[in-house]
């Protein structure tokens, strides 16, 4: 099963974390099946995502974490596929 999520990137005290589809048993930084955007937390949490492709694996069945659906949700991602789903 695909999940969507985190992966950390950055140096210390400097995160950078980007969104993954990973397998569901993977490491948090292992090999991911696609690289779907950034999250800056410490840029005033400034989020870079590629909206179809994250629409399209949502609608493939994979599931997002707590964390990146929050950012889906203020992103205004989340919206939208709730509006393709009815």
């Amino acid at each position: 099963m695909l999940k969507l999520r985190l992966t950390r990137l950055g140096s210390k005290k400097n995160p950078v974390y980007r969104l993954a589809a990973m397998e569901n048993l993977s490491k948090r930084d292992g090999k991911a099946v696609a690289y779907l955007g950034n999250y800056y937390p410490l840029e005033d949490s400034k989020v870079e995502l590629k909206e179809e492709e994250i629409l399209t694996f949502l609608k493939n069945g994979a599931q997002p974490t707590r964390t990146v659906k929050s950012l889906l949700v203020k992103a205004g991602v989340w919206a939208k596929f709730e509006e393709l789903k009815k």
